[in-house]
């Protein structure tokens, strides 16, 4: 039987199994399209580094037993997010991954976003938004276990295997977005400095800006009180659940 979630807050929800499937995006009202590119392209103004490309949005999520949780996507552009800021008009919930790293001394890394990206100077967990698949190619948990994979590879420089990243928590915070949050392996803080040093400067050897501007190690989730600038709504709940289960 089918359980109605709790409202949207910063929501934290086991998951031993995911089920997946596609549905269609909302129809909009062309009123709303327009201003949604309106939006979008002042924006790209603003920060011309912005990028339309595509992305899968979240819509619906709903708890189908215990530890088994059902997730509608859609596919959608980084523009159909402009909607937020279209008064009246109702934007997807987004959809992304992220991965809680730790060292093999029990800390856990942090990293805030360059300014080049769309949320400059705010404390997160490395991941990003999910992506659709090709053509004929299914999402389903191997896919996003190798999306997370991507993103410590492109944030971190850190290789790690999709089979070893275990799906830990779903949360569900701002505008009902959804995250995957993964658990990776624990690595030495030698390691995942080296890595992305080396990967930063890879990335900007290649004329781009990393998406990451700096790393951080907490070994609670009270020391990231202590990181001046905007926080990520799930970075502290994620944080504190990963030390409370120790």
């Amino acid at each position: 039987m089918t359980e109605t979630l709790p409202p949207v807050g910063i929501d934290l929800f086991d998951v031993e199994r995911l089920l997946l499937t596609e549905a269609v995006e909302p129809p909009l009202p062309p009123q709303d399209a327009a201003a949604r590119d309106r939006v979008w392209d002042m924006a790209v103004k603003a920060n011309p580094t912005l990028f339309d490309g595509p992305a899968v949005a979240c819509g619906e999520l709903e708890r189908t037993g215990p530890g088994v949780l059902r997730l509608s996507w859609v596919r959608v552009t980084y523009r159909h997010y402009a909607l937020r800021r279209v008064p009246g008009a109702t934007a997807l919930p987004s959809l992304f991954v992220n991965v809680v790293q730790p060292t093999d001394d029990g800390r856990v890394l942090a990293a805030m976003m360059s300014p080049s990206t769309a949320a400059p100077g705010r404390w997160q967990l490395p991941g990003g938004s999910v992506e659709p698949p090709q053509d004929g190619a299914a999402l389903d948990d191997a896919a996003l276990a190798c999306q997370a994979a991507r993103e410590l590879a492109e944030e971190l420089g850190v290789a790690a295997a999709a089979e070893d990243l275990e799906l830990w928590v779903v949360t569900r915070g701002e505008n009902g977005s959804a995250g995957l949050t993964y658990l990776a392996p624990p690595r030495p803080e030698a390691t995942l400095r080296a890595h992305f040093t080396a990967g930063a400067a890879a990335e900007r050897s290649e004329g781009r800006e990393p998406e990451l501007d700096t790393i951080v190690l907490v070994g609670s989730a009270d020391e990231l009180a202590g990181l001046d600038g905007p926080h990520a709504d799930y970075l502290e709940p994620i944080v504190r659940r990963y030390f409370d289960q120790r």
